[in-house]
């Protein structure tokens, strides 16, 4: 039995990296996996997992044409799809945080205004008091007020 473990490993390390990434793709594309789930959406990181290593580890500069092929196909297929729950998600979070930064600024400018309509509601009070004063220190006058109707005969 390790005589088979041991020829299973020789075998695997024959395989070079980029054609366990390019095996890995045609899985993933014929939604065939073996280590992540089936449905599993083909992406650059995907791929490397499903080629076992980590996912930093597919490069641009050490396998530029298979990264082509990945996006470029990714490309193709999700303009036909629907966007996932998490893209969903995190749209909602972007719409949500515009309208709650939306909320504070529309706070600040009510707050603002309501500032400068009771300085003014001051400022009224204090003309009313001042000309109420001014009038108290007016002399008597002698001058009789006219009715405007005026004094009608018939």
């Amino acid at each position: 039995m390790s005589s088979v473990k041991n020829n299973s490993i020789i075998r695997s390390k024959r395989i070079s990296a980029a054609e366990q990434y390019r095996a890995a793709f045609e899985r993933l594309k014929n939604n065939k996996p073996e280590r992540l789930p089936k449905g599993t959406l083909v992406s650059q990181n995907n791929v490397a997992k499903e080629a076992g290593s980590d996912p930093s580890a597919l490069k641009k500069t050490r396998f530029p044409l298979l990264i082509a092929e990945i996006q470029m196909y990714v490309e193709s297929y999700s303009k036909g799809q629907q966007p996932s729950g998490r893209q969903l998600n995190l749209l909602a979070r972007k719409k949500n945080r515009g309208l709650r930064e939306r909320i504070g600024e529309i706070k600040q400018q009510r707050d603002h205004l309501a500032s400068l309509l009771s300085e003014a509601d001051a400022t009224i009070i204090e003309l009313y008091d001042r000309i109420a004063e001014l009038e108290r220190q007016l002399p008597a006058t002698n001058v009789l007020l006219i009715d405007p109707r005026g004094d009608r005969k018939l």
